[in-house]
């Protein structure tokens, strides 16, 4: 069974808000701004935002988050702040999200309290099981197949993303590569939703391609686990 509901003193919402995971990405920006490439997403039916910024100072990426984070309270949707927490936590964002490489699940929960959202990045049982251990709120899982936007992501099988699944009691949202080619290769295997990056912040039209993706992901998720 998985958990219906996650936790946030911000904004209320459940493991479908985790459906279609809206993850930023600067490198597509300059026709729109990533603010303007937000609010498209959203528009389009996107159920989470996660900021990502490696390249911003401070001072600006918290400017941006407290920003990004306003107009996903227009549109109720979750915002999460990917990897630092210290702008997470002062941008008032509904959450954080780390990988294996960032600071541990257990330190990261002890700073940020009980009621903040922590989703954390796992490629194998033993990770999942132990962040979820840690106080994860839910795992990203991959990459579950190639990407350009993270070349150094090792791959994770469709074999160990269901086992994954099926090891914890937290929602786990599939992340690497996924487009509207292949995302239909992921039903069963007991995902919450899917993390995209590319395949949404890349679209010519954002919001038009969010609609499709959002549809695509419903019937992904629907699918009843395989046993």
């Amino acid at each position: 069974m998985k958990c219906d509901k996650l936790k946030s003193d911000k904004l209320k919402w459940d493991k479908d808000s985790l459906l279609l995971y809206g993850v930023t990405d600067r490198a597509w920006t300059g026709r729109q701004s990533l603010f303007e490439q937000v609010e498209a997403a959203l528009g389009g039916g996107a159920t989470c935002i996660q900021l990502r910024e490696k390249g911003l100072d401070e001072a600006a990426f918290l400017a941006e988050a407290v920003a990004v984070k306003a107009l996903c309270r227009q549109y109720g949707v979750p915002f999460i702040v990917n990897d630092n927490v210290a702008i997470a936590v002062k941008s008032g964002a509904d959450g954080i999200h780390v990988g294996q490489e960032d600071m541990g699940a257990a330190r990261v929960r002890k700073l940020i309290g009980e009621k903040m959202i922590l989703g954390v990045s796992v490629r194998t049982v033993e990770q999942a099981l132990l962040a979820q251990a840690e106080g994860a709120d839910y795992l990203g899982v991959g990459a579950v197949f190639p990407t350009a936007t993270k070349t150094d992501a090792d791959s994770v099988s469709r074999e160990t993303l269901k086992a994954i699944c099926q090891a914890v009691s937290i929602p786990v949202v599939a992340i690497g590569g996924i487009d509207k080619e292949n995302m239909s290769r992921l039903a069963g295997t007991g995902i919450a939703g899917v993390a995209l990056v590319s395949a949404i912040f890349k679209a010519e039209d954002i919001e038009a391609e969010c609609r499709h993706l959002r549809v695509l992901a419903e019937k992904t998720v629907k699918e009843d686990l395989e046993p």
